[in-house]
């Protein structure tokens, strides 16, 4: 069992390694629902990384996913040759090479984003009333000031 820090609550402690767990297992059944089209979790990550954040380089996606170069190079080479990447000079660096999705890695990350928000308010709409609905969103409110910067 997992130990508290001396100066926190058992409630806080308790809290967290819910919140975590239940994170966790919450983006795992997200993820197992998404039709992978037979990409690896890499390859989906990178897919997922462009999607949310735009354009990157190489080295950029291999750091972002604590991959080496070499193993993003082999990533992207077959994001590239599957149609679901592309590649162009960067403007500020004519030496550098930027990757972005392709309109069929558009789809796909699109798709996964859209199936993941209709099941999870299938599943909020089936599973809860709307006195429990309305908790949840008072309860997200309080979590949101957990990654809001101090004021």
């Amino acid at each position: 069992m997992e130990q508290n820090p001396g100066d926190v609550s058992e409630s806080a402690a308790r809290a967290s390694r819910e919140l975590r767990t239940l994170v966790g297992r919450l983006r795992r059944r997200i993820h197992e629902l998404a039709d992978n089209r037979e990409l690896t979790p890499t390859q989906t990550a990178v897919l997922s990384r462009l999607g949310k954040h735009g354009d990157a380089s190489a080295s950029e996606l291999a750091a972002a996913e604590r991959v080496r170069p070499q193993s993003m190079a082999a990533t992207l080479g077959v994001l590239e040759e599957r149609g679901l990447i592309q590649r162009r000079s960067d403007p500020r660096d004519g030496r550098k090479q930027l990757v972005s999705l392709s309109p069929a890695g558009r789809e796909i990350f699109d798709d996964r984003v859209r199936s993941g928000r209709e099941w999870l308010s299938r599943q909020l709409e089936e599973s809860f009333t709307e006195a429990e609905r309305q908790q949840v969103l008072a309860s997200l409110a309080l979590l949101e000031r957990l990654i809001q910067p101090d004021l």
